[in-house]
């Protein structure tokens, strides 16, 4: 959408509100956007990558502020919404958990039709995924590790990601698994792992799926 300098707008702090939290807000021609993710000075490549995939690939109202010591993006919202999602921006606990079934069938099926071997370099393509996007809890190999083994319908916590997270997730995930299976049938065998949800949470991430960028890869 657009690409700013930091005299183009004015940013400020707006109280959540229906929890203790101060949002940034940046104003631009009476448009409002909420930060989404900041990035050093030494991530501008970073920073248009996520971007460009918002706002070419999802179709998002996004900002790009480019800044001397940072650079952040931002996602358009009306300030009168803040408060209408009860898990705010994170997307539900089920889409989450959906994904992460998801991810964890792809990589046992690695493991059990490849050998010890492809999982290992599968597991380090995902570290370096996790951490190009800057994935929150899923910063180090101990934290993927966690999240390729863990049964995530008894986690104790789902990581806080947000749509744009679960939709780069299963993009690269589908562009792995084809690296790996030379096909896509892998999808097909992984989806199967969504029986695992509740009745609902299924039929609410599959709904969700639908209108995603990636409901052609994952069907």
């Amino acid at each position: 959408m657009f690409i700013l300098k930091r005299q183009d707008v004015e940013i400020s702090n707006v109280q959540h509100p229906s929890r203790n939290q101060s949002i940034p807000i940046l104003s631009y021609q009476g448009q409002t956007f909420r930060l989404i993710q900041w990035f050093n000075a030494g991530q501008e490549e970073d920073a248009k990558a996520l971007w460009r995939d918002l706002t070419d690939n999802q179709g998002k109202a996004c900002v790009l502020l480019e800044e001397p010591d940072r650079y952040s993006v931002w996602g358009k919202v009306r300030l009168d919404q803040l408060g209408d999602d009860p898990e705010g921006d994170s997307a539900p606990t089920a889409y989450v958990q959906a994904c992460l079934l998801l991810l964890q069938a792809v990589y046992l099926d690695i493991e059990d039709l490849l050998g010890a071997k492809q999982v290992g370099l599968f597991q380090k393509d995902m570290i370096d995924m996790f951490q190009k996007w800057k994935f929150p809890q899923a910063d180090s190999p101990d934290a993927v590790k966690g999240l390729l083994t863990t049964d995530p319908l008894k986690m104790l916590q789902v990581p806080s990601w947000q749509d744009y997270h679960l939709n780069k997730l299963l993009e690269e995930l589908h562009q792995l698994g084809k690296k790996f299976f030379g096909n896509t049938s892998f999808a097909n065998r992984a989806m199967e792992t969504l029986q695992d949800l509740s009745e609902a949470d299924q039929a609410r991430f599959l709904d969700w799926l639908k209108q995603s960028p990636n409901a052609k890869l994952w069907k």
